[in-house]
């Protein structure tokens, strides 16, 4: 099989394009968490903390050219999205398992017919018995 046609059947197996989509979707959804925590929850947080600016908080270490600068209040930023993204796929997929639950549960099985009773059938063989 040529190279050319193995990768071609790869790249249009089910799996990789649903991969793909969700990459997507992904990317796009991300924008809208750091837009949402950026533009909207940080500042929020920020006036409660007496207006601080989460993006600007910094920690230099070393002077001129050399130093180092850490840029804590980005991270922490960066820590609320991820917060917020893990925390709604949290919730996509508990609806996901929660519709999956309702295909998978077996109908109900229709109860079997009543035969008969031990007492019935030791009645039975006892009158079978007295006819020979």
């Amino acid at each position: 099989m040529g190279f050319i046609k193995e990768f071609k059947e790869f790249a249009v197996k089910g799996n990789v394009m649903d991969m793909a989509v969700g990459v997507i979707i992904g990317g796009a959804f991300g924008k809208i968490v750091s837009s949402l925590v950026d533009d909207v929850l940080m500042p929020v947080v920020g006036m409660f903390t007496g207006n601080v600016d989460f993006t600007s908080l910094a920690f230099q270490i070393g002077e001129g050219e050399g130093a180092a600068v850490l840029k804590y209040g980005t991270f922490i930023q960066n820590v609320v999205d991820f917060v917020i993204v893990a925390f709604c796929i949290f919730l996509m997929m508990k609806g996901i398992n929660k519709l999956n639950r309702k295909k998978e549960e077996p109908a109900p099985e229709p109860e079997a017919p009543k035969g008969p009773t031990q007492e019935e059938l030791l009645a039975e063989i006892r009158d079978l018995l007295k006819n020979k």
